[in-house]
This record gives structure tokens, sequence and C-alpha cells, in this order.
């Protein structure tokens, strides 16, 4: 069984004592390719080792992360840029608005939004949007910015049924996590309804860990959580389960 996690900050200080472990957890499970977003400037040099040190399975993204758009948002997307100008990079991401932490820079959120999904155009990339308490903020400028080159992930997908329609028709699969073990989390009450086909596994760890972990630090071996609940919600076995999004990842990231 290959397990994909399509989200995990696999360079958090949160694994700073036992990341070559965590790893091997993680590869023990069954999970063996690992999709890592990007924050901003100060990461990209741990995202690069990670990478050099698990050359078969670690895939990096770059981006600059909607809660890390600061004043100095356009030296950082600068350096996004450059970075996507020298090498490969799976995707444009973490991108989005987040109006959880700061109201104050939807704005500058905006610009840098709009500006990273054109860049993940020119280089034929998907991206992969983080939102929260932002959906409509996000499909406005998705509304503007659709075309046949946008696609991607939406990631933590947490919102209603119809918002999960939404982003499909932006060409989006749902990156789907820990909040769909949660009792309060309310995906799963609708997710039979979306195709299997749109669906997409991750962990976000170091956060949002599934039950029984909720709570605690996340790490990517918890995806099996993740898997038993979905095998449940689309009445698949594991195997069945982690083939079909493992290939639903592929077709995303094209590796």
């Amino acid at each position: 069984m290959i397990l994909t996690d399509t989200h995990t900050h696999l360079y958090s200080e949160a694994f700073k004592d036992d990341r070559e472990e965590m790893m091997q957890r993680a590869i023990n499970a069954g999970v063996e390719r690992f999709f890592v977003p990007a924050i901003d400037s100060q990461y990209t040099d741990s995202m690069l080792q990670l990478e050099k040190d698990y050359p078969q399975h670690v895939f990096l993204m770059m981006g600059l992360h909607p809660t890390h758009v600061k004043e100095n948002y356009k030296q950082e997307l600068v350096h996004v840029e450059e970075m996507l100008s020298k090498r490969n990079f799976c995707a444009v991401g973490e991108i989005g608005i987040d109006l959880y932490w700061d109201k104050t820079t939807l704005a500058i959120q905006q610009e840098a939004f709009k500006q990273q999904i054109r860049l993940a155009k020119n280089y034929g990339l998907p991206i992969v949007i983080h939102c929260r308490d932002a959906f409509d903020e996000v499909f406005e400028i998705l509304e503007e910015e659709k075309d046949e080159k946008l696609f991607g992930i939406f990631h933590c997908f947490s919102g209603t049924f119809e918002q999960a329609q939404q982003a499909l028709s932006y060409n989006m699969k749902l990156g789907i996590g820990g909040v769909v073990t949660f009792k309060n989390g309310k995906i799963d009450q609708f997710l039979h309804k979306i195709n299997i086909k749109n669906i997409v596994l991750e962990t976000d760890a170091p956060y949002l860990s599934p039950v029984p972990y909720r709570g605690k630090r996340n790490e990517s071996s918890y995806l099996i959580h993740v898997v038993q609940k979905l095998t449940d919600i689309y009445n698949l076995t594991a195997q069945e389960l982690s083939e079909i999004t493992t290939e639903n990842s592929k077709e995303v990231f094209g590796l």
C-alpha cells in the first residue's frame, strides 16, 4: 500500500528533535510520497535539505503563505519567482487568503494570491490553496482567474457541500486530512457525495492531528487514521483508497 501525503510541513521546528524517526515511522506506515508546501523564504534552505535527505520521497512546492504576507511581501514574491526560475517545483503553494489571524492584510493577501496564481500558470504548475475564514474572498479571485491553466488542490478543505462543489468547479481537488475525523468537522457528513476521484490525502503535519491524536503534534504516519475514516465513508478497502488517492495526486502534480 502506497500512501501519499499531499501536504506536510516536514521542516517544521516541531520535528527538530526527532525528524529522522518521524520520517521513518511514516515510511513504515506506507507513506512514500510527501509533498511539502512553502511558507516564506526563511524556510527555503530547510526544504532543500529535506529534499536532499529524502530524494525518492520528498517533493517541494514554492510560494508565500498568506499568514506571512507582510510589509515585505513584494520582496518575498521576488524570492518565489527567482526560485521557480532556477529549478523545478511540483506546485505553487501554499497560497491563498487567511482572515482568521489578521484581517488588516486582506488587500495585500489578495494581491499576493493573484500574482502567485499567475506564476503557476506561467510555469504550468498546480496551485495549493490555503483558505481560512475566507471562502468568499478566495472564490472571488478564482472566479477572476479561472481558465484551462488553473488547477490544483484546495488544501485542508473544511467547508460546506456547496463550497466543495464550487471549489471543484475551478478544477481543484479537495485535500482531506484530520478534520474528517473530528466530531464537529462536518465534512464527513457529505463527503460520500463527492466523487473519490476528486479527493487527495494530507496531514498538514504538525497541525490538525486526526483522532485519536487530536490536540497533539501531527505527523505523516497519522495519515492512516484519515484513511480509516475515508474507507468507512466511501466503502472501500484501505488498499483501494490508497491507490485511488495516490493516482489523484499524480494527476495534480504530474509526478
